[in-house]
């Protein structure tokens, strides 16, 4: 009997213009956590979801206990044994957790002529299974009533109603407290006790080290190698994720932060539990870092300076002048640009093409009378950032969404640069993207910078803060609790402010 509870051997899936496996392989050993790394577009979810049912591979073999398997789609792969726990959960708002976790395969019950839905049955069996998720709901609570790790957790929960033998978990933390990935961590202890495997997808490395037995690395839709966790460092793992040595984290500064161009003052929302009376100057060319915990209200000032949120009170004083931002339109108007924290919530419009998504917001720019798309500028305009910032697609006419989440973040800096902007607020701007990617990306940031572009980037991780600012705002429970130089700050000194309520 084989050591392996999954084997893909020699896994191979091609796109139109694109391959984006070429022979993967895989090995996962039952009751594990078997963590599965790479750069953004290295073929990670592609593997995954040739291994679900959701794409079909074009070679290759998958052994499942034993005995070789081609699920034909999601529910032949969940009700073989395989559960997935996508990074954007789908949840049923308005549906209480018993008919999230049996969705589409209710228990049923005859009444006279009639087949109903036994949600006696279906409750009982959800409290047998919640406990094992740390979960301590009534089956019928509604899943709006819940958090977003809760809600992860009910996912989790269905994957073990059906008594899954190895659960895929693609970037679970991405959305989660330090105190939440803790319970997950709990949980996900708990399924690898019970005898399940875990196949972890994720670009946290400290999360890996913590968490997982083993670690497989793909590159460019190839297969690198795996290695126990205990052998690995993370600097190891990036050298082997990127096929070079990023010992330098971040690319050189050459930006001189100049004159003041840009006051905000007294900065308090209409609501009463977000910013209070906030106070800062943004300089010409500067990087100016906003840290805090979550709860810090960091994105919710940024989009009261963009016109998103409404003030009780507040100035802005752009190069002397005062400015009235009552919509983002008028922030737009004004120079400046809001790359947002949702990336695909608020971010990309995901069905539209490369094209679409960086035109949409200057098409202002590109029409003849007034009124008629001029596509041949249009389209140039696209070949010139996709060239300038090496975004990776086939075509400009691609859909966004098939596109990594580093390429995905390109096009939307694209489409805010198409309006010359002068001042970029950049709400975590390499969240869920992997180091070659961030790198990339602190690159195109560096040099917009340099071109006296005036930057305010809202980071939770300590170190992009320290390395890519020149100063570093900190808030706490919506107001400013200092700024700090990061040549000298300590990631103590941060971390202290970031829990100072004033």
């Amino acid at each position: 009997m084989s050591e392996y509870i999954l084997q893909m051997k020699n896994i191979s899936k091609s796109f139109p213009g694109v391959k984006a496996l070429d022979g993967v392989q895989l090995n996962v050993k039952p009751g594990t956590v078997h963590a599965l790394m790479g750069e953004n577009g290295a073929g990670k979810s592609t593997l995954m979801k040739c291994l679900f049912g959701i794409y079909q591979r074009d070679e290759g073999k998958v052994i499942f206990e034993g005995k070789e398997v081609n699920f034909k789609d999601a529910k032949d792969a969940l009700e073989s044994g395989i559960a997935m726990v996508h990074q954007e959960l789908q949840p049923i708002l308005e549906r209480s957790i018993a008919e999230n976790i049996f969705c589409g395969r209710y228990p049923t019950k005859k009444v006279g002529p009639l087949t109903l839905v036994d949600h006696e049955k279906m409750n009982a069996l959800t409290a047998e299974v919640l406990p094992k998720v740390d979960l301590n709901f009534d089956p019928d609570v509604h899943l709006r009533e819940l958090s977003v790790s809760q809600m992860q957790s009910v996912e989790i929960a269905k994957a073990v109603s059906f008594k899954a033998k190895i659960v895929i978990m693609d970037e679970p933390t991405s959305s989660l407290t330090e105190k939440e990935v803790e319970g997950l961590f709990k949980i996900i202890n708990k399924l690898r006790d019970d005898g399940v495997s875990v196949i972890y997808i994720s670009h946290k490395m400290e999360e890996i080290l913590k968490i997982s037995d083993e670690v497989s690395i793909m590159r460019d839709g190839t297969y690198v190698g795996t290695w126990p966790s205990a052998e690995l460092t993370t600097d190891l793992i990036i050298k082997r994720m990127v096929g070079r040595d990023l010992s330098n984290r971040f690319p050189p500064k050459n930006n001189k932060p100049g004159e003041v161009v840009l006051k905000v003052e007294d900065f308090t929302s209409i609501n009463n539990n977000s910013f209070k009376e906030c106070t800062f100057e943004l300089k010409k060319g500067e990087i100016l870092g906003v840290g805090g915990l979550v709860g810090a209200q960091r994105t919710e000032l940024m989009e009261g300076l963009f016109g998103v949120r409404n003030l009780k009170s507040g100035v802005i004083t752009y190069k002397g002048k005062k400015l009235e931002i009552d919509r983002p339109r008028d922030a737009i108007k004004q120079g400046l640009a809001m790359l947002t924290e949702d990336r695909r919530g608020t971010g990309i419009f995901g069905v539209l093409s490369v094209a679409d998504n960086v035109g949409v917001a200057s098409l202002d720019k590109y029409l003849d009378y007034g009124f008629v798309l001029n596509n041949k500028k249009l389209e140039a305009l696209v070949q010139e950032n996709i060239d300038k910032m090496a975004i990776k697609t086939p075509s400009s006419a691609t859909q966004i969404q098939s596109l990594s989440g580093g390429n995905q973040q390109k096009v939307i800096i694209a489409r805010w640069l198409a309006n010359d902007p002068d001042i970029l607020i950049l709400d975590e701007p390499t969240r869920g993207i992997d180091v070659g990617a961030k790198y990339e990306i602190y690159k195109i940031i560096i040099e917009l910078a340099e071109q006296g572009k005036s930057i305010i980037m809202i980071s939770s991780e300590m170190p992009e803060l320290i390395g890519m600012s020149d100063r570093i705002m900190v808030m706490c429970e919506g107001r400013i609790t200092g700024t700090v130089d990061p040549k000298i700050a300590t990631q103590e000194e941060i971390m202290a402010l970031a829990t100072k309520y004033m």
